[in-house]
């Protein structure tokens, strides 16, 4: 029997890396662990990652966090509801800060876990930071996190949570500034969507508050409009529009509205002159409908603060947790409302 010999390349190290940028080991540990606390001049670094590209040298994870007591990731559970375009913008901007400041985002989806017993499955990953969105988090939760190693845990919803940093966002004042600006416009029965997908019950219901906050005092009427995100869903529900004699829809965010635009459309029905419609979040597409969609303008907190508050909660894990309330919202009118 023949035997093949296998070469096995040589895994090139921080000394290969220092030996060809002409640096010592400890300059090299400095540069590519982006340590601030030591001056390095900006030719050396740039030799440094050159000789690193070159010999394709990866720092080893594990060696780094014994090095430093603590790993680099920062863990993000996958978001179990649908998101859209506005919400996956903020995503990428908060991984490329958090990238910038050398930590590494890890995305980690639990499907079927919730709350505590999805908490148990992030800390077997051992996090330094883990960034939660909506409610899927408690305080026993936070405290798993933290005993495993956790510095940060930073939570973005509708509600605090005890122990972690949590930027609050109002979608009540989505649905304000929609119920507002139709009240405007002189409509008086109004039709507020609320997606059937399960988990937008946590943003839609605040939406729908806000609306009918809008309208306390005044002679307009709010009616609820459950809608499943397809075709023959927003089909229904215009079919059954005349009936219904409402004269306005806040289709608690763009997709919705454009989805129900095209179906009340279909039944012959004018936009705006029979019903007036506005959605949420500013997607490009609903500036490209005829007629131009009506939106509430959500602005979201900026991925480089957010990466900040987690840099600085892994710095001082033993700081008060920060609450800021981050969503701003604002009507962007157009033709269709």
């Amino acid at each position: 029997m023949r035997s093949v010999m296998v070469q096995i390349p040589n895994t090139p190290t921080s000394a290969d890396v220092a030996r060809l940028a002409g640096v010592s080991r400890a300059t090299v540990s400095y540069v590519l662990n982006n340590t601030s606390a030591v001056r390095i001049s900006e030719p050396t670094r740039r030799r440094v990652h050159e000789a690193a590209r070159e010999l394709g040298y990866v720092p080893h994870a594990a060696a780094r966090s014994l090095r430093a007591g603590h790993s680099r990731m920062v863990l993000m559970p996958a978001p179990a509801i649908p998101v859209g375009p506005l919400y996956s913008a903020f995503l990428n901007e908060l991984q490329q800060a958090l990238g910038r400041l050398d930590y590494t985002v890890v995305q980690y989806g639990t499907v079927g876990l919730h709350a505590d017993e999805a908490a148990r499955a992030w800390a077997e990953l051992r996090p330094v930071a883990v960034l939660v969105p909506g409610v899927e988090l408690g305080p026993r939760g936070v405290e798993n996190l933290k005993r495993s190693g956790a510095r940060a845990v930073v939570t973005l919803g509708p509600v605090r949570v005890d122990g972690a940093h949590a930027l609050l966002m109002d979608h009540d004042a989505v649905g304000h500034r929609a119920g507002t600006h139709l009240l405007a416009r002189g409509r008086r029965r109004i039709g507020v969507v609320v997606p059937e997908e399960p988990g937008l019950e946590f943003y839609s219901r605040p939406r729908l508050a806000g609306v009918r906050e809008a309208l306390r005092g005044t002679d307009a009427a709010v009616t609820e409009l459950p809608l499943a995100y397809t075709e023959q869903s927003a089909g229904r529900l215009a079919a059954r529009w005349r009936e219904s004699e409402l004269d306005a829809v806040f289709a608690y965010n763009d997709e919705y509205a454009m989805l129900l635009m095209r179906a009340l459309q279909d039944e012959g029905l004018r936009v705006p002159e029979d019903v007036a419609v506005i959605g949420a979040d500013d997607l490009m597409l609903g500036r490209l409908l005829r007629p131009r969609l009506s939106t509430v303008r959500i602005d979201l907190p900026s991925g480089r603060d957010l990466a900040e508050l987690v840099d600085r909660a892994v710095r001082d894990p033993g700081g008060e947790p920060e609450v800021r309330t981050v969503l701003g919202a604002s009507v962007i009118r157009r033709e269709s409302s």
